[in-house]
């Protein structure tokens, strides 16, 4: 018997909620394992749009299908699960209600493939529909308090795809060329979905894909002119990219080897040069020390929610804590490595408080105050000189990840 198309995309999808709902995993670490089977590139890409989907708006998904039941489903139901993604298709992928029901209810054979139809069926009927906005789940609103709406705003839509330039000073060729928006000089933002490897000056090394959020870490050391700067938990590299186009000798340290292959294939396809390091952060000592040091230190990545929504169901206090730790000793050893004088940026793609505006008042070296200037237009420092960046900013413009960047000067 012929199986609905599209049902192999379907069962990955399937198999990636369970990663991270079941089993707490990242979307792309469990992407490859859950994906294995299927062989086309546009299925693979249906599978973790829909995965995608149910993660924004699993919340308001769950709300909806409470609302067709006689008793709530368990919450881990295979008929739960896959009530999700027929609505998720349905809702915001535009797939229509009669190929949705064709794909899904396969997904249940043997099981409970009448109530999963009637409860869809009747929600149909009902023609209802998801608020413009997520609703947050409620541990993670009240962490992110005051911002939580803004914040819940700007994760409605997946993110526009962004690029830095390895020369800005040709900005304006490549908006012609790649037909993009530009919100500083540098940077390019193109609407999501294209084939970035297709693109014209990808082959060429001319730019990589970077968020404009962390673009501005590396930003903020500005032009190198020969000084040595440690890129410490470098990989995959778009930051080290950033500093060696900017002048700088990088030596971009990380502990994992398939990361760092990464980086180096960027560094070859865009020409230029940096030292690898492999090592652990917590033991390694340097032969000397540095004019600048960038932390792009391991978070919770709560801020990258746009792409990667996982974030939302997966991190809790417990991982937020033990990554708060890790940065606090990343940061100690920094210092230490730092030449009197230089430069010191930290960094987080987190929203959470305790991997950003806490370690930074830990920090005993004289504050470097970030500079409106050196941001683009409609973000501002806080008052006491750091930046902090959410997804609901920019809006007008396609938003940006969560950032948390510090900036210090050594002491003599």
């Amino acid at each position: 018997m012929a199986q609905p198309q599209g049902i192999h995309a379907r069962r990955a999808a399937l198999r990636l909620l369970d990663a991270v709902l079941r089993r707490g995993e990242t979307l792309d670490i469990a992407f490859a394992a859950a994906t294995k089977d299927v062989r086309k590139f546009e299925d693979k890409a249906l599978a973790r749009a829909i995965a995608s989907e149910v993660l924004r708006w699993l919340t308001d998904l769950d709300a909806l299908i409470d609302s067709a039941t006689k008793k709530p489903l368990p919450g881990d139901a295979k008929a739960r699960q896959v009530l999700r993604m027929m609505l998720a298709q349905w809702l915001r992928l535009g797939t229509p209600p009669h190929a949705v029901v064709a794909t899904g209810l396969d997904l249940l054979a043997g099981g409970p493939r009448r109530l999963a139809h009637g409860v869809f069926s009747t929600l149909t009927k009902r023609e209802v529909a998801l608020p413009e906005v997520p609703r947050l789940p409620a541990e993670v609103a009240a962490r992110w308090g005051d911002r939580a709406p803004a914040i819940a705003a700007g994760l409605a839509e997946p993110p526009p795809l962004d690029l830095t330039l390895r020369d800005p000073a040709e900005t304006e060729h490549w908006q012609v060329q790649l037909s993009a928006d530009s919100l500083m000089p540098g940077h390019l933002r193109l609407a999501r979905g294209a084939n970035v490897e297709a693109l014209p000056g990808f082959a060429d090394g001319a730019w990589w894909v970077q968020d404009l959020a962390a673009s501005l870490p590396a930003r903020l050391l500005g032009q190198g002119e020969g000084g040595h700067v440690l890129d410490l938990c470098a990989a995959p590299g778009g930051k080290t990219l950033q500093l060696a186009a900017q002048g700088w000798q990088v030596t971009a340290l990380d502990i994992s080897k398939r990361r760092l292959d990464l980086l180096k294939a960027n560094l070859k396809r865009t020409g230029l040069k940096a030292g690898a390091v492999r090592a652990d952060a917590l033991k390694w000592e340097p032969k000397h020390q540095f004019d600048a040091i960038l932390l792009d230190a391991p978070c919770t990545a709560t801020g990258t929610a746009r792409r990667h929504p996982d974030v939302l169901h997966r991190i809790g206090a417990r991982q937020i804590e033990e990554m708060a730790e890790l940065q606090a000793e990343l940061l100690d050893r920094a210092q230490g490595w730092l030449k009197p004088g230089g430069t010191l940026v930290y960094a987080t793609c987190s929203l959470e408080r305790a991997e950003g505006e806490e370690q930074a008042a830990a920090i005993g070296l004289p504050l470097a105050p970030i500079l409106p200037e050196e941001l683009p237009q409609g973000l501002a420092p806080a008052p006491e000189g750091w930046l902090r960046t959410d997804p609901g900013m920019l809006a007008e413009h396609g938003g940006l990840d969560g950032f948390f960047i510090a900036r210090w000067r050594g002491g003599a």
